[in-house]
């Protein structure tokens, strides 16, 4: 909006009485499992000039959120599908509903170059344009400057849930005891509420379980609260270090992974294809998925080395321009030009 287009929004709920807040006007929702509330979003977005579909497995109804596709193949306007996940061993269905997506827009986007390739090895593209734009963040100005001998402050935050891998975070912590002063380990967020209503909090239980077991409760802090956007910035800043010790070796798109480089802080993640594509230049360190020791020996390097903490923060620094929402937000805005100019060429 702020470069001159106009915005609005269809949004998408798992049920009528959901409301988030949010900052654009709403013009449709799309209801899982509510077949007219689909005629109500497609009338919706062919009010518009071209319509941006956000695609997520989990996101919408249906088996593998394929009322998607109802949606997509109902548009008579240009469109464009923002691909968030992009499996390298999709299930049959999975990689089906895929292909429909794919077939029914104009353009596809991912947010990296490993989900590109994935993308064209496993899914078939035909004609469809498949275009690169990372994933935005807001850029910060750098972590905390840590003042002499106060404790260094590792960060994991998100949706809470299996897959997370927080687990061997925990166990890295305790083969970090030995440092001083010991670092804080601080795992902020709710637990997913998809897990949440199929599981109960059992996983936050099991990390709590492992932290009283391994005697890390002066190491190892959650913090459950739900946080403002600006709060959430104040805990990032607050950081020296983030932590992504994710089990998927798939996950192309990490929103966590952007926002720590945006804010300049150096990270220690697990092998998943986002990490090595944005830390290889020297902005964390990567590591071997469900190794603790591994993940101690990365954290301990970063925190008793300071002048290789400091080359990773300035490298994170000189990587965050390149993911300001401005930035990313003009090569939407060129990719949409360049779809509109060709819809009025080829008339």
């Amino acid at each position: 909006m702020a470069m001159g287009s106009k915005v609005s929004l269809v949004r998408v709920l798992d049920a009528p009485s959901e409301c988030p807040s949010v900052g654009l006007p709403v013009v449709s929702e799309l209801v899982a499992g509510d077949s007219t509330s689909i005629d109500r979003a497609i009338d919706a977005l062919n009010r518009s000039d071209v319509a941006v579909v956000q695609h997520e497995y989990g996101l919408y109804g249906g088996r593998d959120g394929d009322d998607v596709v109802k949606v997509i193949y109902g548009l008579r306007v240009p469109s464009i599908a923002i691909l968030h996940t992009v499996l390298s061993t999709p299930t049959t269905h999975q990689r089906e509903v895929l292909n429909d997506v794919i077939h029914g827009v104009d353009v596809v986007v991912v947010m990296s170059e490993t989900a590109a390739s994935t993308l064209r090895h496993v899914n078939e593209i035909n004609g469809t344009i498949v275009r690169i734009i990372p994933h935005g963040a807001a850029v910060r100005n750098g972590g905390r400057v840590r003042a002499r001998g106060a404790r260094p402050r590792l960060l994991t935050w998100g949706l809470i849930g299996p897959g997370k891998g927080i687990e061997w975070a925990i166990d890295a912590m305790a083969l970090l005891r030995d440092l001083d002063p010991a670092p804080l380990y601080i795992v902020a967020g709710r637990t997913h509420p998809k897990v949440l209503a199929r599981q109960g909090d059992v996983y936050r239980e099991s990390l709590v379980q492992r932290v009283d077991r391994l005697k890390l409760g002066d190491m190892v802090h959650f913090d459950n609260s739900y946080r403002s956007l600006p709060s959430l910035n104040e805990l990032i800043h607050s950081a020296d270090v983030v932590v992504l010790p994710y089990d998927s070796h798939d996950q192309a798109t990490s929103g966590v992974l952007v926002d720590a480089l945006a804010a300049g802080l150096p990270v220690v993640a697990t092998s998943f294809p986002h990490a090595r594509e944005l830390l290889t230049s020297g902005a964390g360190s990567v590591v071997a998925h469900e190794d603790a020791p591994a993940l101690a020996k990365a954290l301990r390097s970063i925190l008793t080395l300071p002048e290789l903490l400091d080359d990773m923060a300035s490298e994170a620094r000189s990587i965050a321009t390149s993911l300001s929402w401005a930035t990313v937000a003009a090569q939407y805005q060129r990719a949409t030009n360049a779809l509109l100019q060709s819809v009025v060429v080829g008339a």
